[in-house]
């Protein structure tokens, strides 16, 4: 089975993946790429700006894929309890 590795940047820090993880096939691979970013973003510091980015290689180290979520976020009104409130 095929060696899959995925290299994530969250906008502030980058892994590099060195183990990687067998897969039956580049399209499982790819799967996995953009059901990790979704708990990658909720683990993350809270900000109201974000872009996580998953890139995968394979055996050969070469990138083959990439998913990007971003995650853009503002007040329309300040909620209660923030210092210049609107309640």
């Amino acid at each position: 089975m095929p060696r899959y590795f995925f290299d994530i940047d969250d906008g502030g820090d980058r892994t590099t993946d060195h183990v990687g993880t067998d897969f039956p096939d580049a399209e499982a691979a790819r799967a996995e790429a953009i059901s990790v970013l979704p708990s990658i973003a909720r683990d993350a510091p809270r900000t109201d700006s974000r872009e996580i980015v998953a890139t995968v290689r394979d055996e050969s180290g070469l990138p083959i894929f990439r998913a990007r979520l971003s995650i853009e976020g503002e007040w329309i009104r300040e909620p209660c309890g923030r210092k210049e409130r609107i309640c």
